[in-house]
């Protein structure tokens, strides 16, 4: 398998441990001192950061599901768009489009950027 094989597969992963909302299976496909930015919040480095912002973000919402629609790879870069299905806590449901970028660094992300506007999540 090439590592651009390998990575898509890890990626497969990542989603699949996302839409679980399971932070600490999410953790493990970072490096220690990663950099997570979600939306227009700002950065926040390290697993102890990015567990406590994953992590309520989380608790905001029902459920969620990622539906990818394309990646594109580029060296240590890949640049996943698709559209995520957030539950609510009153099951109502809404469709938004994303883009993710990743930075890997051996087999781990060591920069994630989530480029989504939630806003209507919480409207």
């Amino acid at each position: 398998m090439t590592t651009v094989d390998a990575r898509h597969a890890r990626l497969d992963e990542l989603f699949a441990a996302v839409d679980a909302k399971d932070t600490e299976r999410f953790l493990g496909f970072l490096t220690d001192e990663a950099s997570f930015r979600f939306g227009s919040a700002p950065a926040v480095h390290g697993r102890v950061a990015v567990r406590a912002a994953v992590g309520g973000f989380f608790d905001t919402i029902a459920g969620l599901r990622h539906a990818l629609t394309r990646t594109l790879t580029e060296d240590d870069v890949m640049i996943s768009e698709g559209e995520v299905t957030y539950t609510r806590h009153d099951g109502s449901e809404i469709r938004l489009p994303f883009i993710n970028v990743f930075e890997w660094e051996g087999g781990l992300i060591g920069d994630y950027k989530v480029y989504a506007d939630v806003g209507p999540l919480y409207e």
